[in-house]
């Protein structure tokens, strides 16, 4: 079996979840999903893949991970292992990935795995975008603002444009390790598409609207959604996949809202940079979105 470690926001752990996928697709294995670490977690949302989307998952219980990880399997085991001067002890069927590129050996690891980490590129997942775009079909049916804004979003040439500060801004070593999309940089991703999009309708979505309607220099139509908070903050995900181009920030979010469209046509604008810290991060835009 394929046992996947989920932490983070729901991007993050859709990102766990298809590196996790793909694999026990081409393995033909069955696939099961590590959660416990949301005891605990109180940060975002929680787990949340199960509630948002039509998975038909299987939740990881002592058995699994005992079978798979033996001695490693308790928390504060594997959260020690996690850190790279301890990876000799990791053992032959823990890995992890914290880094930003894609890991071509992840198609060596043995068919009883534990995959932890980040696993942030299509690389993993890019030969089952089928699957995964299947099990990331939104569950429950839009309602209320939601329903008008996509009837809205499809008679336009609507493009997301997303703003991410909050936690980036709250939190100093998660600012010292993200950074911030500066002002500067959404002005020429607007520059762009005004230019090569006739007519554009800016959606922008942020967990900072007040900032965003400050800051953007919109000279076209635009509309601020602001109303889809806390638990039902997957809509703007969903809005988001629903507009024909995407301006995203670094954020794994709106990578998704604009992964999930499946458009070929798209334009699809990502960051420059996507960390300010050290890593090599060239795997996670793929190759036919623009990065300026």
């Amino acid at each position: 079996m394929i046992i996947a470690h989920l932490i983070g926001g729901l991007g993050n752990q859709m990102f766990q979840y298809a590196a996790s996928r793909a694999l026990s697709l081409k393995r033909n294995l069955p696939l099961y999903l590590d959660v416990q670490d949301f005891k605990d977690y109180a940060l975002h949302n929680g787990y949340e893949l199960s509630r948002v989307f039509n998975l038909n998952t299987k939740i990881a219980g002592k058995s699994e991970l005992k079978e798979v990880l033996g001695w490693r399997r308790y928390t504060s085991i594997r959260k020690k292992l996690y850190r790279p001067q301890l990876s000799k002890f990791r053992g032959m069927r823990m890995f992890v990935d914290t880094q930003f590129f894609s890991w071509h050996q992840i198609n060596e690891v043995p068919n009883s795995c534990y995959l932890m980490g980040n696993w942030q590129t299509e690389q993993y997942f890019k030969d089952f975008q089928a699957e995964i775009r299947a099990d990331f079909s939104f569950k429950i049916p839009p309602v209320g603002c939601n329903v008008s804004l996509i009837k809205s979003i499809s008679n336009e040439m609507a493009v997301s444009l997303h703003v991410r500060r909050g936690d980036y801004v709250a939190n100093p070593s998660t600012l010292a390790f993200h950074g911030l999309c500066p002002q500067d940089y959404y002005q020429r991703a607007i520059e762009y598409i005004s230019a090569n999009i006739v007519d554009p309708v800016f959606y922008i979505f942020s967990d900072d609207i007040s900032w965003a309607r400050e800051n953007l220099n919109l000279k076209h139509p635009c509309h601020y959604v602001d109303h889809n908070k806390g638990d039902e903050s997957y809509n703007d995900m969903r809005l988001m996949s629903l507009c024909k181009h995407h301006i995203i920030a670094n954020s794994s979010f709106s990578w998704w809202g604009a992964w999930l469209n499946p458009m070929p046509e798209k334009i699809v604008i990502a960051p420059q940079k996507w960390v300010i810290s050290n890593f090599d991060t060239s795997d996670i835009v793929p190759i036919d979105w623009i990065k300026i």
